[in-house]
């Protein structure tokens, strides 16, 4: 993830211990109480398979010891035993941890299960600044990533490195009962050398793969936009520069390569040097044991064998640590967007809200978005039950403000905002929105089918339902022309659909959820006339008999509204009907005179589009 992605969720990092702590947690919630048996069982079976990989070298060398030491007849049988008890036990040790991990298997996708949901289901709760500052596309990985990072953080710390430590103790005690304290000290002096020149060498190695990754990103990026702008380039006969280009991104990537397989081979030689070296001292030591009789050949035997064994696991650590620590970065930063708090929250004691005849009251409201000074200022209105109030202003004057803040996506700096007489602060976020249909000036519409989308505001509607919106959105021609009807796939964004029919969706799905309050954005600026005359006998009957506040860009759509609200620099200037602000020859009157001039329109006589209905 990139630095700016990185920055996105800039909050100081937790301790490790504390975010590994919190990642076991889960394992604990109630959703895998089913589990328990299993998690059990693995704990179980991981120290059972160390158990018994520390003790097959013993049987291997008491083996050995019997072929040396006895006759012909009873040896052959002992030594076979014991032989037989060795390979059950390296057999075992080695099996028991592939049965462990295919059963525990559906332990850690539930548990990622668990985690992504919590994750995804708390960012979708968190307020629209924060959506609107954030890529989804960052957002999404840090999801990803962190419920993935639960998956190999449970399989290195829990089944590798957790299970060496044990292996480890097991046969540190063991060499020290059998064989002597000396092999016992050699085994963890070898081990933390091992360790600590990994983790360092590691550390240097991630350094250099950082910087190799920018120069892949570099060339990378060099090569796509020659490629994708092969018509500029071959405008301008650069064709030889942009070679060049890309061959000096490739030296400085090839160089980065280089320091990094290098770093590898350093790596690779200096373990190899201390596992040998570590395997030599016991070698040397259990020799010498031997030939001053305190030891036998089948002891040499079983301490080097115990050694490799303890060793083995070691080879992959690097790569271990690598993951760890990437993958506690991960998990971080999911904890961190799981503990970010929404700037917009439902009060403890929110109640639902019941609608009644949809009044809609600003009372001195003032607000400004986050890094802009300008917006709403000491703004009051009141919109009676069962009306319609046009909104209108120049760009950025505050009418698009107006409508987030009714629907609660942000909160206002001081006055308050009523709806049926209740302060919607005091009312659940859902049972608000619950009474708001909203159409858009572009509806954007989920990669699914028509049903699936038209039904978006109340999932479980059935398809006669679906209809008759759609009859009242005039769209049931448009659905019954369609060999798959309902079932079509309206493509990602709803790209297979013109805009005249996305925008008809948007008013089948305002239809269908029956606020008592519809708001229109700019629902038809985008459309050409001939589409919008048709949308716009679509909202005048999605509008019937409830209350309506519909932003305008073209004033000939809230021509008959019952209200209409001037807002200029965040502040209302004038109100009134259509020809009271006509009459008054301000700012309204101006918008129209230029709009009227552009489209050839009357100035004060046109036909309304957008009339009561």
């Amino acid at each position: 993830m990139s630095a700016d992605h990185d920055q996105e969720f800039n909050s100081a990092p937790a301790p490790f211990a504390k975010s590994i702590g919190r990642m076991f947690r889960v394992l604990l919630r109630p959703e895998l109480a089913k589990w328990r048996f299993r998690i059990g069982l693995a704990f179980v079976l991981t120290v059972a398979s160390k158990g018994l990989a520390v003790i097959a070298p013993v049987f291997m060398g008491e083996g050995v010891n019997r072929i040396i030491d006895g006759d012909a007849a009873s040896a052959g049988l002992s030594f076979a035993m014991f032989f037989i008890l060795f390979a059950g036990a390296r057999f075992a040790s080695n099996g028991l941890p592939y049965v462990r991990d295919g059963f525990f298997s559906p332990v850690t996708q539930d548990a990622q299960r668990l985690l992504a949901v919590d994750a995804f289901r708390h960012a979708q709760h968190l307020d629209l600044q924060f959506h609107l500052t954030r890529r989804s596309g960052a957002l999404n990985r840090i999801i990803e990533r962190g419920a993935g990072a639960m998956d190999y953080l449970f399989r290195f710390l829990a089944f590798n490195i957790a299970p060496t430590i044990v292996e480890l103790c097991f046969a540190a005690v063991v060499l020290a009962t059998l064989y002597g304290v000396q092999f016992s000290l050699t085994a963890v002096v070898v081990i933390a050398l091992y360790s600590g020149f990994t983790i360092i060498v590691t550390e240097w190695r991630n350094k250099q793969r950082r910087a190799m990754n920018e120069a892949d990103t570099r060339l990378r990026g060099i090569a796509l936009d020659t490629l994708a702008n092969f018509e500029t380039v071959k405008a301008f006969a650069a064709e030889d520069r942009e070679a060049g280009r890309y061959n000096s991104a490739m030296q400085d990537y090839n160089g980065h390569m280089v320091k990094v397989q290098q770093s590898l081979s350093v790596l690779n030689a200096g373990q190899e040097l201390i596992m040998t070296g570590g395997l030599l001292a016991a070698a040397l030591l259990a020799g010498y044991g031997a030939l001053n009789g305190n030891m036998k050949a089948g002891d040499v035997t079983a301490v080097i064998l115990m050694l490799l064994n303890i060793y083995r696991p070691l080879n992959i650590l690097g790569f271990a640590w690598r993951e760890i620590k990437q993958g506690s970065v991960d998990i971080e930063k999911l904890f961190a967007l799981m503990d970010r708090k929404p700037e917009v929250a439902d009060a403890s004691d929110a109640l639902a809200f019941t609608p009644k005849t949809g009044e809609v009251v600003f009372d001195h409201v003032s607000f400004a978005h986050e890094g802009r000074a300008s917006g709403l200022k000491d703004v009051s209105f009141k919109v009676s039950g069962g009306n319609f109030v046009g909104v209108v202003g120049p760009s950025g004057a505050g009418k698009s403000t107006v409508l987030k803040l009714l629907f609660r996506f942000y909160d206002p700096a001081s006055g308050r905002i009523l709806v049926d007489g209740e302060d919607i602060r005091e009312v659940s976020q859902q049972s608000l929105r619950a009474a708001l249909g909203l159409v858009p000036q572009e509806v954007v519409l989920f990669n699914d089918t028509l049903r699936f989308n038209l039904a978006y505001a109340r999932l479980g509607t059935s398809d006669e339902e679906i209809m008759a919106a759609a009859d009242r959105a005039q769209l049931r021609g448009f659905i019954e022309s369609l060999p798959a009807g309902l079932d079509t796939k309206v493509g990602e964004r709803g790209l297979k659909l013109s805009g005249g029919e996305k925008q008809r969706v948007g008013v089948a799905r305002a239809i269908l959820l029956d606020p008592s309050i519809l708001i229109l954005d700019e629902a038809t600026s985008s459309l050409d006339s001939t589409t919008e005359q048709e949308v716009q006998a679509a909202l005048k009957e999605a509008a019937r008999g409830r209350t309506t506040i519909a932003v305008a860009h073209r004033l000939s759509t809230i021509a008959g509204a019952d209200k209409i609200l001037v807002f200029d620099n965040g502040e209302i200037v004038e109100q009134g009907r259509h020809q009271e602000l006509i009459a008054k020859d301000g700012l309204y009157a101006a918008l129209w005179r230029r709009q009227s001039q552009t489209a050839g329109e009357a100035p004060a006589g046109a036909t309304p589009k957008m009339v009561r209905a």
